[in-house]
């Protein structure tokens, strides 16, 4: 059995997903998700060697502790605690104080805690997540990997707002960006592909899920990306606005709406599922639009348009561009998709290739289209952000 796997513990909050993580391979032995916690149908399931494992949590509080109790007893009934050389942690805000991986101390887990302001339902979560795995497992190096890290090599111009210098100085806003792990592993992957040193490498990484969002990568450095501060802004998501002119927050504030309604507009009923009206997951939407629906019709076309928008302005940023990488559940899935954002780059040269399209899915990786006039690719990347957070804890060891 390998010497180098490493758990990986991603904590929301109201779920804490895991994965066993060979950090040489990048294979997931053991894969599994805690879900619904705080409700009485809270679960805990886990996929190992093709076979799916799914039971309830009965205790009335503190799931993530069950959660963790329940994966040390999996990983002992597996016969791989002995194995396991590392527990690396996924953390959605670092602030400025984090700009690499680090080894989790009790005063790292107290400033993860202290950046709660920046990601109220992420970072307590992701704490509680620390702590439990540090109670359960109180020998083992436990490591926290941030999203918001790969971005801290952006320049000032690119993460300051045009907006009063103290509201940076006092309350730290501005542009931190996110999906950090997604766009740094699939950057090193594209260098790869093109048989080039990511450091001589200029890409712009296209990540589109239920949260979506753009990175300009220079020379391997994050340089510009679209979420700010919060991963509520740049692209139309699943379920967020994306880009939106502030001042319709006042507007409906003056309109009698109250500010949690507002923002529960704008973060959970907005993007796919507000455009379409219908639903927030793209499939859906793309087959509703297949038969004839005019709201799923327009979601498509706005979401397509402001991702080939933001790609288009990130030539910006870079000297030179080698190629934009698709990833995420969407960038890497869905052919519709990805065919109608390469149309809406024809002024950048670049023709689809519908067989490489067609085949770069499901797991499946490739170039998928080519612009002559730049001397660029369009290539499809799975991500494995996991392995992101493997490969660094151990590193970190």
């Amino acid at each position: 059995m390998s010497n180098s796997f490493v758990l990986v513990i991603n904590s929301g909050s109201s779920s804490l997903k895991f994965a066993v993580i060979d950090s040489v391979s990048g294979d997931a032995i053991v894969s599994g998700l805690g879900e619904c916690f705080g409700l009485p149908e809270a679960v805990i399931s886990w996929k190992h060697n093709g076979e799916k494992v799914e039971e309830s949590i009965d205790q009335p509080d503190n799931h993530h502790q069950h959660a963790i109790n329940r994966i040390v007893a999996l990983m002992d009934s597996l016969g791989f605690t002995a194995d396991l050389v590392a527990i690396g942690h996924r953390i959605v805000h670092g602030g400025e104080k984090f700009t690499s991986t680090v080894r989790i101390t009790e005063t790292v887990t107290a400033e993860i805690e202290k950046l709660a302001d920046l990601a109220p339902l992420h970072n307590p979560a992701g704490a509680i997540g620390i702590r439990a795995a540090m109670a359960a497992f109180p020998s083992l190096p436990q490591f926290a990997v941030f999203d918001t890290a790969f971005h801290q090599t952006m320049p000032e111009k690119a993460f300051t707002g045009a907006i009063s210098n103290e509201l940076y100085t006092e309350y730290g806003i501005r542009r931190y960006g996110f999906h950090g792990t997604s766009h740094y592993f699939v950057s090193r992957e594209a260098a790869k592909m093109l048989n080039k040193p990511v450091e001589e490498s200029s890409f712009i990484s296209v990540h589109l899920g239920n949260g979506a969002s753009v990175c300009a990568i220079s020379n391997g450095q994050s340089v510009d990306t679209s979420m700010g501060f919060t991963p509520l802004s740049g692209l139309m998501m699943g379920t967020r606005c994306g880009d939106l002119d502030p001042g319709i927050i006042e507007f409906l504030m003056k309109k009698g709406w109250s500010q949690e309604k507002v923002f529960d507009a704008l973060n959970k009923k907005s993007g796919f599922l507000g455009v379409s009206g219908i639903t927030s997951d793209a499939r859906g939407v793309l087959e509703a639009m297949e038969e004839g629906h005019e709201g799923a019709k327009l979601a498509f076309e706005v979401f397509t348009y402001r991702v080939a928008k933001y790609i288009g302005s990130y030539m910006i940023p870079l000297d030179h561009l080698d190629a934009v990488i698709f990833t995420g559940g969407i960038g890497e899935n869905s052919l519709p998709i990805r065919s109608e954002i390469l149309r809406n780059l024809k002024l950048l040269g670049f023709v689809e290739d519908e067989k490489a399209n067609a085949d770069a899915r499901f797991g499946a990786s490739g170039i998928v289209a080519k612009s002559e006039l730049l001397g660029a690719v369009a290539m499809v990347i799975p991500t494995n952000e996991e392995f992101v957070i493997a490969q660094q804890s151990v590193e970190l060891l």
